[in-house]
């Protein structure tokens, strides 16, 4: 039997959204900036840039990531998830969600695990932490569904549960062998809002995702990661520089 971390082990419960009955959902200060510009640049509460932030209306300088890679026919294919998109489109808030964005970023899924490691070009992951990686082997996710962060509002997730090894979160082994901060949250960005919600759409978001958040989307073998550079937080222009394999 296969066995995942659990939300006390990891930090989704703690960093979920904060619906309060009655009142609307507001789109933060950090969507505005780096999320809003890319997918509705005309909308009056876009943040087009601040002082002491990269972006430049969604764009900043091309930086360089670990992260795990999520499979679209995969996904696409689970019950489960099909399940998921077809209530999200017969939703209150189903016109305010950039359905168009999906097919721009299909192929670059994924789950960020190592964030930012360098801004560098070109960046390699070096000999050592690939003989790391390959020691690791192998390992198993589960994804669920459905999250809302407190940063980032107005962008819909699924949660990854790392398999849970001799007691050892796999995810923190793989940030502990690249020397990189150990983190609590793997999130694949799915779903991005056009406009606030209104309380009764944003009612509607609260009770999906409470009954989804122990639904299983997939379960995914994972043989290797990809290092990813982008200059967008949706990478949009992102390329897939290597391939890094956990064998």
């Amino acid at each position: 039997m296969d066995s995942f971390c659990s939300d006390a082990e990891l930090g989704y419960e703690r960093s979920r959204t904060r619906f309060v009955p009655g009142e609307e959902l507001r789109l933060d200060e950090a969507y505005r900036l780096a999320h809003l510009p890319l997918i509705a640049p005309d909308h009056p509460d876009v943040i087009p840039s601040r002082p002491g932030a990269s972006y430049r209306m969604g764009q900043h300088e091309r930086a360089f990531s670990l992260v795990l890679p999520i499979p679209p026919d995969e996904l696409e294919k689970s019950a489960a998830y099909q399940e998921l998109e077809g209530e999200l489109r017969h939703l209150p808030f189903a016109t305010k969600i950039a359905w168009d964005l999906m097919a721009k970023r299909r192929e670059r899924l994924h789950a960020t695990i190592c964030g930012s490691l360098s801004k560098d070009v070109p960046y390699r992951i070096s000999d050592d932490e690939r003989a790391a990686l390959r020691q690791l082997g192998p390992l198993r996710v589960e994804v669920r569904g459905l999250f809302s962060g407190n940063i980032n509002v107005g962008r819909l997730y699924l949660r990854v549960y790392p398999e849970c090894r001799n007691g050892m979160n796999l995810l923190r082994r793989i940030q502990r062998s690249l020397g990189r901060p150990e983190t609590d949250l793997y999130l694949v960005g799915l779903f991005n809002f056009v406009d606030h919600l209104e309380a009764v759409e944003a009612a509607a978001l609260h009770d999906l995702i409470q009954r989804w958040w122990h639904r299983s989307i997939l379960t995914l073998d994972v043989i290797a990661l990809w290092l990813l550079g982008a200059s967008d937080d949706l990478v949009l222009d992102a390329r897939v520089e290597d391939v890094i394999p956990l064998a």
